[in-house]
């Protein structure tokens, strides 16, 4: 593996630095495909369980998002004291258990309470993925592969709309389920059989409660962590808004059918090539000058959907070309402010990895559920949560960074 620049000594891994971006790309790839097989499928899972609000509908990626979010407070300490291993595969289990349950829910009530679960399990999956990354990896290091781990990672909502759209079309809404169990199956062999523990003896750190707290006390004290976090936060709201109102945008405004999985395609695919890109320049020019300039053409893009949305509809090629190369900025935002959030608390990684997870996707579940919410036939809410979400995180990275965009603090970032 190649040696970290970060405060903690790369962990001795067996596995090649291939396999380990894959399977650390897989872990994560678990959540989206959680997410994104699923939305081919809302319409006809609503109409099966007697959900005529198209809206509700969005509460079966919502609930997910809640459970996943939550306890994710919970693997952080337990994977600074225990390893990485345990608790991961612990999580993975429970994911699967209930991925198979989900497609035997009675109810629309207990499909919710069974998708919650699901994200109780799955929390495991992002908050270690990252821990072992920064187990390993440091600095432009680690942020070059998180941006391989992304790209791989992007494979998945690149074809699980179209999965779930054949798998709908061949069965009925249970089959998305099953699979989704199957996949998650497969993951976990995996995992057992491959991933080493990465967790330094040196780094466990006890587990009680003054520990924990002092663990979350310097995650929280860390203004570069907190802001880039909340920037984070801000602009993962405005990817699960996108999420939440994909399926009503391309099919109920621009009646797109059984094409919506290619259009959600193109995005998602779009944003892998992007995350490659980042992986290649990111140690040439650091990860502020990729993400700061990301950010502000962030900002440009979805400003001009926003403005074009207030004097009319928008043409299907302008608002898929425009949200497409917003998206690509998301995969350099992403993966750089994720490292630079991690970067000074290799010594509390578990912990630091859960908080900002907690946030991010609390926070992110959230922004994203008012925002698909706010849908009324239009694409002005949601173009509107892009915008102002990126202004959000313009600010904060502002603060963290004392009013001076793309400066370079150390070679190293």
């Amino acid at each position: 593996m190649q040696k970290s620049t970060g405060e903690q000594p790369t962990a001795g891994l067996a596995l090649p630095r291939f396999e380990f971006i894959a399977l650390a790309a897989a872990l994560m790839a678990l959540n989206a495909l959680a997410i994104d097989i699923m939305l081919p499928g809302l319409q006809e899972i609503g109409a099966d369980l007697g959900v005529a609000d198209e809206n509700a509908r969005q509460f079966v990626i919502t609930a997910y998002v809640t459970g996943f979010g939550l306890t994710q407070l919970f693997f952080g300490p337990i994977s600074d004291r225990y390893g990485r291993r345990v608790p991961l595969l612990a999580g993975m289990v429970v994911y699967v258990a209930a991925a198979f349950a989900c497609a035997f829910a009675p109810s629309f009530g207990a499909l919710l309470a069974l998708r919650f679960v699901q994200g109780l399990g799955a929390a495991a999956t992002r908050v270690i993925a990252v821990s072992i990354v920064r187990d390993t990896f440091g600095g432009r290091a680690m942020a070059e592969v998180m941006s391989l781990v992304f790209m791989v990672f992007m494979i998945i909502p690149v074809i699980a709309p179209g999965a779930g759209q054949v798998l709908m079309l061949a069965f009925d809404w249970p089959s998305i389920f099953i699979f989704m169990g199957l996949v998650g199956l497969a993951f976990t062999v995996w995992t057992w059989m491959r991933l080493p523990e990465t967790l330094k003896d040196e780094y466990r750190r006890p587990l009680r409660a003054a520990v924990i707290i002092d663990g979350f006390r310097i995650v929280a004290t860390n203004r570069m962590s907190v802001c880039y976090t909340v920037a984070m936060t801000s602009i993962f709201g405005a990817l699960f808004g996108f999420i939440n109102s994909a399926q009503q945008v391309y099919v109920g405004i621009y009646e797109v059918g059984t094409m919506f999985p290619v259009f959600f395609a193109v995005v998602a695919g779009l944003m892998a090539v992007s995350s490659f890109a980042n992986s290649r320049l990111v140690g040439r020019l650091g990860m502020r000058r990729l993400a700061h300039g990301a950010l502000l053409a962030f900002i440009v893009l979805t400003g001009t959907v926003f403005a074009l949305s207030l004097q009319g509809p928008v043409p299907l090629w302008l608002f898929t070309g425009l949200f497409a190369l917003a998206m690509m900025t998301f995969s350099w935002i992403g993966a750089n402010f994720n490292s630079l959030a991690m970067e000074p608390l290799g010594h509390v990684a578990g912990t630091a990895s859960s908080v900002q997870g907690f946030v991010q996707t609390i926070g992110g579940g959230l922004v994203g559920a008012a925002i698909g919410q706010a849908f009324d036939g239009t694409v002005m809410p949601l173009s509107a949560g892009y915008f102002f979400s990126g202004l959000l995180a313009l600010v904060m990275v502002l603060i963290a960074e004392k009013g001076k965009l793309f400066r370079q603090q150390n070679p190293e970032v």
